[in-house]
């Protein structure tokens, strides 16, 4: 069991072209959540956070990009785990690009 909070584990929402088409077909919200958050953590925060039943939640790792800088030095990007939350069909979270 891991010893996040439920506040720790969500970093963002994601607000993309493909997460709104995801979202608007299945009722499926993509969010940047923590990389030591587990599949149970992401869920447990998520029903917290926003009132809502969470059936299935899938984990994604996202690699950083590598960068060439000034002078050809190479600098990596961060890596990065990427949520995609289903909910039930009544279900609905309000999210607002801030």
């Amino acid at each position: 069991m891991s010893s996040l909070f439920p506040s720790q584990v969500i970093v963002s929402a994601l607000l993309t072209e493909k997460a709104s088409l995801v979202g608007q077909s299945a009722n499926t919200y993509v969010f940047k959540v923590t990389q030591r958050a587990t599949k149970l953590d992401i869920k447990k925060a998520i029903e917290k956070k926003f009132n809502v039943s969470v059936t299935n939640v899938n984990l994604l790792n996202v690699k950083g990009k590598v960068k060439r800088g000034g002078k050809g030095k190479l600098t990596k990007k961060s890596d990065w785990k990427k949520a995609y939350i289903s909910l039930k069909a009544e279900d609905r979270i309000e999210i607002s690009q801030d």
